[in-house]
């Protein structure tokens, strides 16, 4: 029998190993970046350990507590948070390298050139030199080229540079320039008066190139801070076993006190700012987050008196257009903005579409040729004095860190003579950022 309990013993410690080396191997990679799962269940530690699909339990009933009344709260804990190690986050974003500078003062159209096989070679002055590496070509916006016989042409000059000088001003030639006076060698560009737009393109290297400019792009270090977001929910004794006449009880001033709680929240992650301040009272610091508003990297002003649907266009385009946002972005917009755009008559350009559902909310879909543009109607907004305001997000870039995730704490106030009452607290410590903040735009009027 001995013998017996330590092959069991051994069997069974045989197949625990066989089944944590099946868990370790049992997940392989698909064709086209998935996952899947083989020779065992699906269980949530595998779900957990490699996607994001499960909600915290507590987030997955805040969502369910009206979420058109708090879209940003609703987005942010759906799409699921960072965990902070701290109360101070610090981040980094990233935007795109500029492509249009201008000139900064007059050419007046000389070249030089050192003889055979050579090219006309001409140095222009931009507003940002340093925009511009050898090898680049840059589109002359306005100014016609030539044709390579030397006639005019109907097409766009294109420069090449050739190389900088000592002090960063670019050395170019017209790959459609003209000829020179003599009329031996290519590459001539005419005048170029100040501020003619010039807009960077791609490189061009040769056969034998190997190495070109170096391109790195830095990330810019942003901070926010978490704010410690607070609701305590009370119930005496007496109150909680008296007859009611409705079916009110403690869950439901739990709910009530978690959507208030949110509206909060929202108002902080919209129009928040970011400080440190030492409560006297309490002798302790207090941390305040700052809202996305002031995070955002572009602005679009408006005439209330004078939207049209010309001015939508032009907000779309804006927000679409010059940053590494996506396609499918949200406007949150006060009950004033939100009226003036549904007064205004369906065309081609921008089509009202069906509505759109998505992280448990209806948006209306406006589509344009610039991208689709989810609109939904913000009281938060007209609560701040912002009825005529809104704001243009891109969910892909919101993330929300949370240093303590949104929790439920029992008090035990009798116990320790306070009161005779049931009490909870609930609590969250965290913040928003925005990546790629022009990838995000303000909307707001002349007078805002």
């Amino acid at each position: 029998m001995e013998n017996a309990e330590n092959i069991s013993t051994a069997a069974i410690a045989a197949l625990n190993s066989s089944d944590s080396s099946s868990a370790d191997t049992s997940i392989i990679d698909g064709t086209d970046g998935g996952k899947h799962v083989v020779d065992g269940p699906l269980s949530t530690d595998i779900v957990n350990e490699n996607t994001d699909i499960l909600l915290n339990e507590i987030d997955s009933r805040i969502v369910k507590i009206r979420p058109m009344a708090t879209p940003l709260d609703q987005i942010s804990r759906i799409a699921g948070s960072k965990r902070a190690g701290g109360m101070v986050v610090d981040f980094y974003s990233v935007d795109t390298k500029p492509t249009v500078a201008k000139i900064k003062t007059d050419f007046d159209g000389n070249g030089t050139c050192d003889g055979d096989n050579d090219v006309m070679r001409s140095i222009i002055n931009t507003t940002n030199n340093a925009l511009f590496e050898p090898t680049e070509t840059i589109l002359v916006r306005g100014v016609k080229g030539y044709n390579a016989d030397g006639t005019p042409s109907d097409s766009d000059l294109v420069l090449y540079v050739l190389a900088k000088t000592d002090d960063g001003k670019l050395i170019v030639t017209g790959i459609n320039g003209a000829f020179s006076a003599s009329g031996n060698y290519p590459g001539a560009i005419p005048p170029l008066s100040k501020n003619t737009q010039l807009i960077r393109m791609g490189r061009a290297a040769s056969e034998l190139d190997v190495q070109t400019s170096q391109f790195e792009s830095l990330p810019v270090k942003a901070q926010n801070f978490c704010q410690i977001f607070k609701m305590q929910i009370e119930q005496s004794t007496l109150q909680k076993i008296a007859n009611k006449k409705v079916g009110w009880n403690f869950s439901d001033q739990e709910e009530a006190a978690i959507y208030d709680m949110r509206l909060g929240m929202e108002k902080n992650f919209l129009f928040g700012i970011k400080r440190k301040i030492y409560n006297p009272i309490k002798r302790e610091t207090v941390m305040f987050t700052g809202g996305i508003w002031n995070q955002a990297g572009k602005d679009f002003v408006i005439n209330p008196a004078k939207f049209t649907a010309d001015t939508l266009v032009e907000m779309m385009r804006e927000a679409f257009t010059g940053n590494a946002g996506g396609k499918r972005k949200i406007l949150i917009a006060g009950s004033n903005l939100i009226e003036r755009i549904n007064k205004l008559e369906t065309t081609k350009v921008i089509a009202a579409t069906e509505t759109f559902v998505k992280w448990g909310i209806d948006f209306t879909e406006l589509r344009s040729k610039f991208g689709k543009l989810y609109v939904l109607l913000s009281e938060i907004f007209d609560e701040c004095g912002m009825a005529d305001c809104g704001m243009i997000i891109d969910p892909d870039y919101i993330q929300k860190y949370s240093h303590i995730p949104f929790s439920t704490e029992p008090l035990n106030l009798k116990a320790a003579g306070i009161r005779n009452t049931d009490a909870i607290v609930l609590t969250e410590a965290s913040c928003l950022t925005l990546r790629y903040p022009k990838a995000h735009m303000r909307i707001t009027t002349a007078t805002a």
